[in-house]
């Protein structure tokens, strides 16, 4: 959930599909019904690039990037979108206090903030909330879909850690659910990202096809994920910590899922600071 500009930053169904779901009314049964619409995950053990910080021209060897949702997908390659799913972008605080202040979470009138991002959390605590920021949410991701990403990831599934116990892991799960609904009905495999306590129950609850996940090495996570997912993970390590991280990580794993190497801030090629590598 690292990116220089605040974090933010596929495979088409069919029409009907994506027109229902743009408009938020694909639910409940039709919902149900249209994510049987066939996706593919990324590439075991590709070479990947994570872009969310601006895009740039991949390195020599990567087929798979993901990309934040405002930017565009590169051709021939398999593009995944970055969606922050739970909480709002720094950048975008603003419209949701004036357009839906209601889905933001709040605790004695004052908006409760992941300080470490600087980002409002959403209230995911209702079916009504849930249901609301689905359509939000779920445009989101169709336009994704339309802009040829096949793949999105939901950031901060996590979020309830954050929330002084006022949103649970099943509520998020719920939101995560109807998302992941939606963006299997215009054609998206969708990835976990965070919350790796929770990747057998995502997985099974959710129907998250592959997970993305960041320090994983550096926290003991990636067990977790690869119990739930095998070798359909994404793994970004980050140069803050010692270069020992990612070379046990390779040493682990690297023959098996993508592992990279990145600066903290995700800086695109070419900037100071720029960091990639891969196994």
């Amino acid at each position: 959930m690292i990116t220089a500009t605040g974090k933010s930053p596929s495979r088409h169904g069919v029409r009907l599909v994506a027109s229902l779901a743009a408009g938020g009314l694909l639910v409940g049964a039709c919902a149900t019904a249209a994510a049987a619409t066939p996706v593919t995950p990324p590439p075991a053990n590709a070479q990947f690039d994570y872009q969310l910080g601006g895009g740039y021209p991949p390195a020599a060897g990567v087929s798979v990037v993901a990309r934040d949702r405002t930017d565009t997908p590169v051709p021939g390659m398999y593009n995944i979108c970055y969606v922050n799913g739970f909480q709002t972008q720094p950048n975008e605080i603003r419209w949701w206090k004036r357009k839906h202040r209601s889905l933001l979470l709040r605790s004695g009138g004052r908006y409760v903030t992941d300080q470490a991002w600087g980002e409002l959390l959403l209230d995911t605590s209702t079916l009504a909330k849930r249901r609301a920021l689905s359509k939000i949410i779920g445009k989101w991701t169709t336009e994704c879909a339309r802009r040829g990403f096949a793949a999105v990831e939901f950031d901060n599934l996590d979020s309830q850690q954050r929330s002084g116990h006022r949103l649970t892991a099943a509520h998020n799960l719920a939101l995560a659910k109807l998302l992941a609904e939606r963006a299997h009905a215009v054609g998206l495999a969708v990835g976990q990202k965070n919350a790796a306590e929770l990747s057998r129950r995502a997985k099974r609850v959710v129907g998250f096809d592959f997970a993305v996940t960041e320090e994983c090495q550096q926290y003991s996570e990636c067990d977790l994920y690869t119990a739930a997912y095998g070798d359909n993970v994404i793994e970004i390590e980050y140069t803050s910590q010692p270069t020992s991280v990612f070379a046990a990580a390779c040493a682990a794993r690297g023959d098996r899922i993508s592992i990279i190497l990145r600066d903290p801030n995700l800086r695109p090629a070419g900037r100071p600071g720029y960091a990639y590598a891969a196994c």
